[in-house]
């Protein structure tokens, strides 16, 4: 099975969008989700405009059932052989000519609009970071996400906990410019599914690119349908407590912010921003054995992984 480095690299063509100059590549990382996959694709290929290209980043050393999904519809393949979702996002971007990079889930299906929503705010050039609206399953698909478009940048207000804590959308509905990351592994490959910090590499990355003076946009009407999974509230507690600590470390700056996060949430308060779920979530709902244990467990997880890789600070203007 080839790598990324085998991989035949050919500029995308120009796609029916409002601006040819914003080029997109549509990035779908898996591995060995092949229905899943098939269904994807099946989505991404309907949509309209079409993306410029539709790459499939298989997380493993390589595998032919889903090299052959991927010739099915004319997606392009690549394997990453290291394990971690960060590294497969990575591998998608490093290899990705196009403009703009946008990610989707393998078990994830666009709205045909989907592209047309992500790309507009693009069209601002200070413009790195675009998140839509994750639409879980049971729910219908014909169900309305209500709301303009929400812009942040590192000259509002808690922008920083907006950023690390959900207040911009998730992974499985983002869109990143390439210039804007180019020549750095922006998903931190400590951090997300796979590695050992299971949370979050796409709260850490947004924050890094806003840090460095870039703006994200939140467009609710670019909808993403996924399915609801089961939580294992100890696992994502332990996980949620390591990489509170991990900011705490590598955004010094924000010490004061992150320590007002955590007694709201301890207190049951109510954020004073968007986000879904609103209330103090599973987590602080769970009761305080279960927070001890993940504080405790959360604490060793932070010393034991958070020097495997130290990431190069850039910042444009810093706030």
């Amino acid at each position: 099975m080839s790598s990324a480095a085998d991989q035949d690299l050919k500029p995308p063509a120009s796609s029916s969008n409002d601006n040819p100059e914003l080029t997109c590549s549509v990035v779908i990382c898996t591995v060995g989700r092949l229905d899943l996959l098939r269904g994807c694709l099946g989505a991404v290929f309907q949509m309209v405009p079409a993306a410029d290209e539709v790459m499939v980043v298989d997380n493993t050393p390589g595998t032919a059932a889903i090299r052959a999904i991927a010739a099915e519809f004319g997606a392009r393949y690549v394997a990453e052989p290291a394990p971690g979702l960060s590294r497969a996002r990575n591998c998608g971007m490093a290899q990705s000519l196009s403009a703009v990079v946008a990610y989707m889930d393998d078990d994830a299906t666009p709205k045909r609009d989907w592209l047309r929503h992500i790309l507009k705010p693009f069209e601002d050039p200070e413009v790195a970071i675009v998140t839509g609206e994750v639409v879980f399953h049971p729910a219908t698909t014909n169900a309305a996400v209500e709301g303009p478009p929400r812009t942040l940048s590192n000259l509002d207000p808690q922008w920083f906990e907006i950023a690390t804590f959900g207040g911009l959308g998730l992974g499985s509905n983002m869109a990143l410019r390439r210039a804007a990351c180019a020549g750095r592994k922006v998903f931190d490959e400590r951090l997300g599914s796979g590695a050992p910090f299971n949370i979050a590499e796409e709260n850490y990355a947004f924050a890094f690119l806003l840090a460095s003076g870039f703006r994200a946009v939140h467009v609710p009407a670019a909808v993403v349908f996924h399915p609801a999974k089961a939580l294992n509230v100890l696992q994502f507690a332990t996980c949620a407590f390591a990489y509170w600590l991990l900011l705490l470390a590598e955004f010094p700056s924000h010490r004061a912010e992150l320590i007002r996060y955590l007694f709201r949430c301890w207190r049951k308060l109510p954020l004073p921003w968007p986000r879904d779920p609103q209330g103090a979530g599973e987590i602080m709902c769970a009761g305080w054995r279960l927070q001890l244990r993940a504080a405790a467990a959360g604490l060793l997880l932070f010393l034991r992984h958070r020097g495997a890789l130290r990431r190069a600070t850039f910042v444009r203007n810093p706030s």
